[in-house]
């Protein structure tokens, strides 16, 4: 039992306090007729107000100036709250109106940050205006800074820098998974963009007096003061006097169609909404949505906000009795704990506060607050903001590989982030989907102007070894994709192409991708029994809602424990409809027993409704545990009709060997009159089960681990440890495996098989989704003899070998000492082997010697040097070509050998080098193996060369 403490009420008062523009305090407006403020939480606050000509600081009223709204509890100190200063810029009255009384409409002070606009400047992409991976607190002070540069807004401050938010005391810094890269168009005013900013989810904000205060969201305005030790409690009765509730279905949906880019089409479906009139469509275009994960999750959020009423929760707050006053304990982000719809306590977020005062000073009042499904439904929405317009999540840095050689190529992308969430696929797997956002490429490393046809974005396991694959080709600065293992850290990088040249990669950003975290439905409340001594514990496998259980649902934990007792125990669980026996408890002594829904992510429901209970004697206390004799009993007193209670004789009760069969009529046990347990391997001889079907039971092969299980929920294997290493799912027939839950293992699902090594970096994945194969380390196609062997030396760099025997192999390989170059090389044989050798500096074709360090003959291609061969061309049988050039001293004539031997007589062509003037060179000789040269008109006088060619025809 929870008692309401009433405490003494405290005397709540607001009064008016007039300010200068931008200036002092002028004095307090006590005269007014009346006036009612409202504060939302990240908007602009208003306040209406009634004061007449006479009354006094009637004349401050008649030009522009700032009125504060101030309170004061029990005589205290007057406070301005946040959100409390408003503009007067509007006004009207009635002529006919004696008291000449003036009506006023004035907007918070944060109206005015709609006069504070950015102009054109830094970076300019296509006239918008290009921020990258910047902080909100960098982005917002390069807004005011420049504005106030130009006079703009003189009387805002901030106090918020580009590092750390504007937290009291201890300033936080920004969220690094909330960094902004944005185009933004000139013109754009800083209140909508601190609206577009909180409506997303990144920041909240508010003022305080004339300063501008934003904060990390869900920090400082978001404090959670419905729980704890001493809660902020608004008690109907004490607190609040009124609870108007309204809700609609009139945008409920249980199917959604999402269209998307280039005719993709896909339907999500909601089988946990409760549907009274049966199946309900709905349809939403998502342009620029191409991967069916994206839609996926776009629809699951679109149809979690839409499959339940959609309520408004309003609260009469009670001045004159209330223990918890507006603004002095709560303000508008906070957490507190009210009456929610139905009047059921629930923690509730206060989404605005309205007060009046009138013009008898009396105060009344009245909140708005968000249930957890609307805050859901908030941050859904933003969620899916963000992946459709993406310039929001998370920064990293990286590798910076080398362009590829070609035409002008464009720069790397700067600015890449990367947001991740969770969504649940048709087989109740949870998966991760990402939306990448980078600014976009205009020009070459060198600043010149540049356009790019697409970007290539890369994504892989962030761990040793991890294979790059391309996930998304875009045309513009964003780009998403799916599915990904959910809890795996990622890496992501981006390049541009332009002309088919492909620039440098952005720097790496390292991103994990979260697991779902959203619990399934609160279950529906147990039914309890007691039978036979036990507690039947029925649970009808629907939630509190009567909704059924989402795709991922894994199973409803049992949970019981005495009233008085601190903690609880977990008795059993379900893992669909069904019933838990509880044995050996005492007589007498009542439990309490709920339960909690358990996904296979392994996130908990809150509990459902407490039943409670308490096991009955079977028989008077006086003869319980007692054996009774057939000796004491008279023949015929007892007859099973008027004698005996239904159940009240169990097996402990009976004396062995007391009951035979010859005494049990045909068919008189059934399985309801057996007690759960009762029966065991031991009392059952062999061939008693036979050619029989045994419904709506557990099997199991032990209590404890290990074991195997055959239940409602499939075919489960357990470890000692107690990891679920086989499951059979038996409504979906789905089958996955794994030998460990962490070190060397094997996973097989839904999603592929993957192999992880001792030190559970992933070594091997088949993509049940997309067929992609990856392995990381040595594959071989045999043991010995001739066999295929692909990375035998995994960790360098990679090698192809193909063996003709145990020990002899053609390779190719990308390991070739000082080259970025790949080379194929032969089996050595007479210590030769053939070697081709290609990289960016040319191509060799060459016979080498078997260390590969002397070429033989051979040809080589080079960009500088043009084509240079060794040896000889063709055979000396069909016409074989050589060619060379010697060197001669002055004044000397002499002959040429070629090296080998013709098979006839080579035809010779020769010329002189070094040598300038009238000197040539001609053949006086020549045979199969070289030839003899002459010099005309004498040797010349200095050394010269002679080249020559020589073919046989």
């Amino acid at each position: 039992m929870q008692v309401i403490v009433p405490g003494r009420a405290e005397r709540y008062a607001l009064r008016l306090v007039a300010y200068a523009p931008n200036g002092a305090r002028l004095g307090t407006l006590p005269h007014h007729l009346g006036f009612e403020v409202g504060t939302p939480l990240n908007d602009v606050p208003s306040l209406k107000l009634s004061y007449p000509a006479a009354g006094v600081g009637s004349d401050w009223l008649a030009t522009p100036v700032e009125i504060a709204v101030e309170y004061a509890v029990d005589g205290g100190q007057w406070v301005e709250p946040d959100g409390g200063r408003f503009l007067l810029i509007k006004r009207g009255s009635d002529s006919t109106d004696q008291s000449g009384a003036r009506t006023f409409e004035l907007p918070g002070w944060a109206w005015q940050l709609r006069k504070l606009v950015m102009y054109a400047g830094g970076v300019m992409v296509e006239g918008k205006r290009l921020f990258s991976a910047v902080t909100p607190g960098a982005l917002l002070r390069t807004l005011v800074q420049e504005a106030q540069a130009r006079g703009a807004v003189p009387g805002l401050s901030i106090d918020f820098t580009s590092t750390h938010d504007s937290a009291p005391g201890t300033p936080q810094p920004w969220d690094v998974n909330k960094l902004l890269t944005l185009e933004l168009e000139p013109g754009i005013d800083l209140l909508t963009l601190l609206i577009n900013l909180s409506e997303q989810g990144v920041l909240d904000w508010t003022m305080s007096g004339r300063t501008l205060r934003v904060y990390r969201e869900g920090t400082t305005l978001g404090r959670q003061l419905g729980t704890g030790g001493s809660p902020v409690e608004l008690r109907l009765g004490r607190d609040i006097d009124e609870a108007p509730d309204s809700a609609t279905l009139e945008d409920f949906a249980t199917a959604i169609l999402i269209r998307g880019e280039k005719g993709l089409a896909v339907e999500v479906t909601n089988p946990s909404a409760v549907a009274p009139w049966g199946r309900w469509e709905a349809t939403q275009s998502q342009g620029g949505v191409s991967d069916q994960g994206t839609a996926i999750l776009l629809g699951q959020n679109a149809l979690e906000r839409a499959s339940r009423e959609r309520a408004q929760l309003t609260r009469g707050i009670r001045f004159e009795a209330a223990r918890f006053l507006p603004f002095a304990r709560y303000r508008p982000g906070d957490f507190i704990k009210a009456p929610g719809d139905g009047g059921q306590m629930q923690v509730l977020r206060v989404r605005q506060i309205t007060l009046s005062v009138d013009g008898d000073g009396a105060l009344s009042g009245n909140l708005v607050l968000n249930d957890r499904f609307l805050e859901r439904e908030i941050k859904l929405a933003r969620q899916a903001a963000g992946i459709l317009a993406g310039g929001i999540g998370s920064g990293g840095t990286g590798s910076t590989p080398a362009p590829e050689p070609g035409g002008r190529a464009p720069a790397k992308p700067q600015g890449l982030i990367v947001n991740a969430a969770a969504f649940i696929d048709e087989t109740g797997t949870a998966r991760g989907q990402i939306t990448a956002t980078w600014s976009p490429v205009i020009a070459d490393p060198a600043g010149v102007a540049i356009e790019v046809d697409a970007y290539e974005l890369y994504a892989r396991e962030n761990n040793a070894g991890g294979i790059w694959h391309q996930i998304a080709v875009t045309e513009g600065a964003t780009a998403s994709y799916s599915p990904l293992r959910v809890g795996v850290e990622y890496a992501f990088k981006v390049r541009a192409v332009a002309d088919v040249v492909r620039g440098e990669f952005s720097d790496q950003t390292i991103l994990l991708v979260p697991d779902d975290t959203t619990p399934p439905p609160v279950p529906s409340t147990p039914a309890l029994m007691s039978r036979l001594g036990v507690i039947h514990v029925s649970w009808d496998g629907l939630g509190s809602a009567g909704e059924s259980m989402p795709l991922d649902f894994d199973r409803v934990l049992v949970w019981m424990k005495a009233p008085a007792d601190p903690g609880s125990t977990l008795v059993d669980y379900l893992q669909g409809a069904g019933v838990v026996v509880i044995g050996d408890q005492p007589y007498g002594a009542d439990r309490e027993i709920w339960l909690t829904a358990v996904d296979r992510s392994g996130n908990e429901s809150a509990p459902s409704g407490v039943m409670t209970i308490a096991t009955a004697p079977l028989v008077d206390t006086d003869v319980i545990g007692e054996v009774i004799s057939g000796a004491n009993i008279v023949d015929g007193s007892i007859t099973a009709s008027d004698k005996i209670v239904g159940n009240s004789i169990t097996a402990g009760l009976i004396q062995a060997l007391a009951i035979q069969a010859g005494h049990i009529a045909a068919n008189a046990v059934t399985a309801d009159k057996i007690e759960a347990g009762a029966v065991n391997a031991s009392k059952l001889t062999a061939t008693a089960i036979d050619g029989k079907t045994i419904t709506g039971a557990i099997l199991r092969t032990s209590e404890s681990n290990p074991r195997v299980q055959i239940g409602s929920g499939g075919l489960e294997a357990f470890n000692s440890v107690g990891l679920r290493t086989v499951h059979i799912n038996s409504s979906t027939g789905q089958f996955s495996m794994q030998t460990a839950a962490a070190g060397a293992r094997v996973h097989l699902d839904v999603a592929g098989l993957r192999a992880y090594n001792s030190s559970g970096v992933l070594t091997t994945q088949l993509n049940a989704s997309t067929g992609e194969f990856d392995v990381v380390g040595r594959i071989r196609s045999g043991i010995s003899g001739p066999r295929l062997v692909i990375n035998p030396n995994y960790g360098v760099d990679p090698e192809i070998r193909f063996y003709e025997n145990e020990t002899e192999y053609h390779y190719i390989t990308s390991w070739v000492s000082g080259d970025n170059a790949l080379q194929m090389g032969s089996v050595i044989a007479n210590d030769r082997k053939g070697l081709v050798t290609l990289s960016g500096d040319g191509v060799d074709l060459l016979v080498t010697n078997g260390a590969g360090t002397s070429a033989v003959a051979g040809l080589r291609i080079r960009e500088s040097t043009g084509i240079s061969f060794t040896g000889k061309i063709g055979t000396t049988a069909n016409g074989a070509i050589t060619r060379g050039f010697a060197s001669f001293p002055a004044n000397a004539l002499g002959s040429i050998g070629y090296g080998f031997t013709f098979s006839g007589t080579a035809v010779v062509v020769t010329t002189m080098f070094n040598i300038f003037g009238p000197h040539a060179v001609s053949v006086n000789s020549r045979n199969n193996s070289g030839f003899g040269f002459d010099t005309y008109p004498s040797p010349p006088g200095a050394a010269y060369d002679v080249m020559f060619w020589a073919w046989n025809q």
